[in-house]
């Protein structure tokens, strides 16, 4: 649908990217509220606060499908030393509203809230059970800035003007969400460090590729989930919730996340590469070859076939001179040959400029960083037999300029937690 001169996807996203109560109103003035399904009592939701999977619509074939509009708010407790029972108990109340108004569900809201080693600082010691690194660089051509934070909430939904209201509400600028009223918000608790956005789905990047990063000549495919064109999270390809969530200890129920935020420059990818390079490159070079990727792959089913391609990876791309991403991935597998991250990411034009918010949860940073690992491919970036560089996958294109990792305690520890809860 387009009105007054801008596509209501346009509009919106640029309402959540903009953020704040002008931008709500907005919204709510052109399309009207949005009657989302209501919530219930947060007593009967899962436990693990990560557990999204059974409210999220799935495709054809089966696979999860992630909600189209996402707000990452990065939060500093306000006050110094261990937070207090009060303070606990009005973030409490203010998730507990959201839960009650919202359905979690993607076309209601979900949400997660977790912590950072810096927060943890301030108890002197690391939350028990759980190893929660300071965030570094993974690669030696990177050199991301940390982010540190106290905090991250993760808003999503289907609808914009669900995560604004949400946003406004925790912020205590909204005495109500989707007729339901908020006991409490985050005000004076938490203060905001940054704000970010971000959306997923079919349509959304071609019609937000007027950015720095894209080429002026807006070749991402319209029916393309994310900026580089193809479909991504693939059930098969994915950890499952329960193998990414912590087993044992006090914080058995919550599991961990990584996020990265990626700038994405895409004019060769577009403009120089073929298609059949782009297929080699994302995949590897036996989808290229045998053709087995059409459009942007839903024809691929729950699996992107990469693991068939994973095996000798380094003779393989020393012999074809490429090494596909997904291919270099699916090296990760734990003893089942299951994947180990769970990754949950997706595209940005904040600051106007293409951008990709990698976001995993596992249930140890060390399962992510052993699968940047084989993302990285340093072990297949070498001399070929005929003396050429073997083209790396994915990584020519992608900067990582920001990481950051976190707990995401179980639901019952997501107000500002101690580092043992026992």
């Amino acid at each position: 649908m387009t009105e007054r001169g801008i596509s209501r996807r346009d509009f919106a996203k640029s309402a959540v990217a903009i953020g704040g109560a002008s931008a709500l109103a907005a919204c709510v003035d052109r399309f009207g509220s949005t009657d989302a399904p209501a919530g219930t009592d947060p007593a009967t939701l899962p436990a693990r606060q990560h557990a999204w999977d059974t409210g999220l619509p799935t495709d054809e074939a089966g696979n999860p499908r992630l909600e189209h509009h996402h707000v990452l708010l990065l939060l500093n407790y306000e006050h110094d030393g261990a937070p207090t029972g009060r303070d606990r108990q009005q973030v409490t109340d203010a998730l507990h509203s959201l839960e009650r108004a919202y359905a979690w569900q993607a076309d209601g809201l979900q949400f997660t809230l977790g912590y950072s080693p810096a927060y943890f600082e301030r108890f002197d010691r690391d939350p028990a059970g759980v190893a929660l690194p300071k965030p570094t660089a993974l690669a030696p051509f990177e050199d991301p800035e940390p982010d540190t934070p106290d905090a991250i909430l993760h808003l999503a939904s289907d609808h914009e003007q669900v995560v604004l209201a949400a946003e406004e509400a925790l912020k205590g600028n909204r005495e109500s969400v989707n007729d339901h009223e908020m006991a409490a918000s985050f005000d004076g608790v938490f203060s905001e460090q940054d704000r970010r956005t971000g959306f997923v789905g079919a349509g959304l990047p071609a019609e937000n590729q007027a950015v720095d990063g894209i080429p002026d000549s807006e070749p991402v495919p319209e029916d393309a989930p994310l900026f580089m064109g193809f479909k991504s999270g693939f059930k098969e390809n994915q950890a499952s919730e329960n193998s990414v969530t912590v087993a044992s200890g006090p914080f058995s129920g919550g599991t961990t996340q990584h996020l990265s935020f990626i700038r994405l420059q895409l004019q060769q990818w577009y403009e120089q590469d073929s298609r059949e390079q782009r297929v080699s490159k994302m995949f590897c070079p036996a989808h290229a070859d045998e053709e087995k990727v059409e459009g942007v792959g839903e024809n691929l089913g729950t699996d992107s076939g990469a693991g068939e391609c994973a095996e000798d990876v380094v003779d393989r791309s020393r012999r074809e001179g490429v090494a596909g991403h997904a291919q270099k991935t699916a090296r990760a597998r734990d003893e089942s040959e299951s994947p180990i991250i769970l990754r949950r990411d997706f595209d940005s034009t904040d600051g106007g400029q293409a951008g990709l918010h990698f976001l995993s949860l596992q249930r140890s940073i060390d399962d992510f960083v052993a699968t940047k690992s084989m993302m990285n491919g340093t072990d297949v970036a070498d001399e070929s037999a005929v003396g050429q560089r073997v083209n790396n996958g994915i990584l020519q294109y992608m900067r990582v300029e920001r990481r950051g990792n976190y707990l995401l305690p179980p639901r019952d520890l997501r107000a500002l937690p101690p580092a043992d809860p026992a």
